[in-house]
């Protein structure tokens, strides 16, 4: 049967629906979540940590990514970068969580935004959590997903 303008027509059509429904999943299902790779994402324990990550984090489903080193929860609720420059020696706010020390970056955190950063590991980790006391208890399983690369100082003294 051969095909008319007007069954062509409709036939692109909604090929072209088909296609901008194809596109429009792909943003949604956050291949890219418009989050930069850490310097140094590339790093064989950046890769086991992102890998690693786990499905659910804080009530927040996790983002199927394929940018090394990070892994996204929510709506960009938590963030976390594998592979950023470790902080040095800092005034700011440090604790322990699970034998992991997270520095609180007093400079990019805010009253609903914390910004911290693993210390004394490299490759140091640094996630953003936006919100409140929820994401807070996502500190807990953020520790044992870092914990198994080296701690090589401590900001909190160790019992």
């Amino acid at each position: 049967m051969p095909l008319t303008r007007r069954t062509r027509f409709a036939l692109f059509a909604g090929v072209c629906v088909l296609g901008a429904a194809a596109v429009t999943g792909y943003a949604v299902t956050g291949r890219d979540p418009g989050v930069p790779p850490a310097r140094d994402a590339g790093a064989p324990a950046c890769a086991r940590i992102a890998g690693a990550a786990p499905d659910s984090l804080g009530g927040f489903s996790r983002w199927d990514t394929d940018v090394p080193g990070v892994a996204v929860w929510g709506d960009r609720d938590i963030v976390l970068r594998c592979g950023v420059t470790p902080p040095g020696p800092t005034k700011d706010m440090c604790v322990s969580v699970d034998g992991v020390d997270w520095v609180v970056d007093s400079r990019q955190s805010t009253g609903t935004r914390k910004v911290i950063v693993t210390y004394g590991r490299v490759p140091a980790t640094q996630v953003v959590l936006e919100g409140g006391e929820k994401i807070d208890a996502a500190l807990i399983d953020l520790s044992r997903l870092v914990a198994p690369s080296r701690q090589g100082r401590h900001c909190v003294d160790s019992p």
